[in-house]
């Protein structure tokens, strides 16, 4: 598809769960794919705030649950499963309020039989988990309630702060962390060629990834290279969040898609990033 979508423009991402088929999102638009793992889910558990979480579900302790991702719904399940069978799990949360961010925990949790009482629209962020509720304030008062967060990665604290404001008590649930790669000499590669301004188009999908990038940018003492090639270079964050992060390096997106999916991102990115890098000149 050379001269179609991304014109043969080289294309970095650092996905890593979906790699495969982000490079094939790329190729299939056009682009020269280069795409390195920059993360990995580690497991935290089982720990106590899981423990807790388990025993205060079946003791009917928690008026609210908030699931942030489909990945993470799946593992909570698990990780609780010697103390809190499927079964008991699922008995207990349809007596709750289940609110979910967005189709992925609300697809996982659909396959176990739970009851979605409140789905967050794009971008899915903690903006939109706040207005929901606060449209919602007849039926889920906040005030006095007692609200379990399962985490995605890393704390929301703006979350948990304007939970709190609205009275609720916040228990955050960690359920998995992202550390760096296992083998990662491909993305201190990348980042080398980055660096070196071998890459047109850079696409975020998470803010992960950005901070993963400058961690080993930093390590290689290559950050302000880093920030440099990507001010050159088309730049893609697949929404809001990742777009606030890669402000905190200095760097503004050049695009985010109108829906804050994978194959949206790579399809918009194709059609605009030719004309972004001929302003650029």
């Amino acid at each position: 598809m050379a001269g179609k979508g991304f014109g043969n423009l080289r294309v970095l991402s650092l996905e890593s769960r979906r790699s495969r088929e982000m490079g094939l999102l790329i190729a299939n638009h056009g682009g020269q794919a280069t795409v390195v793992a920059s993360t990995r889910e580690v497991p935290s558990g089982p720990n106590a705030e899981e423990s807790a979480f388990a025993q205060g579900i079946l003791r009917g302790e928690f008026q609210v649950v908030i699931f942030m991702t489909g990945v993470g719904t799946r593992a909570l399940a698990q990780a609780i499963e010697p103390a809190c069978p499927r079964e008991r799990m699922v008995a207990a949360l349809s007596k709750v309020t289940v609110v979910a961010r967005g189709p992925k925990p609300v697809a996982v949790l659909r396959e176990f039989g739970v009851n979605v009482t409140l789905m967050v629209p794009e971008p899915n962020t903690w903006r939109e988990i706040l207005q929901s509720l606060d449209q919602n304030a007849e039926t889920i008062p906040l005030q006095g309630v007692h609200v379990a967060v399962q985490e995605h990665g890393v704390p929301s604290p703006k979350l948990y702060a304007g939970l709190a404001e609205r009275g609720a008590q916040v228990f955050p649930v960690p359920v998995y962390q992202w550390a760096p790669p296992e083998d990662a000499e491909p993305l201190r590669h990348a980042i080398r060629d980055l660096a070196l301004g071998k890459f047109n188009v850079v696409l975020f999908t998470s803010s992960v990834q950005v901070h993963h990038l400058f961690r080993f940018a930093d390590e290689m003492r290559q950050h302000q290279e880093a920030v440099s090639a990507l001010r050159r270079a088309v730049v893609g964050s697949i929404g809001p969040v990742t777009s606030e992060t890669l402000r905190e390096y200095g760097i503004t997106p050049h695009l985010e898609p109108s829906h804050p999916r994978m194959g949206f991102l790579v399809k918009e990115a194709a059609e605009r990033s030719a004309e972004l890098l001929e302003q650029k000149k």
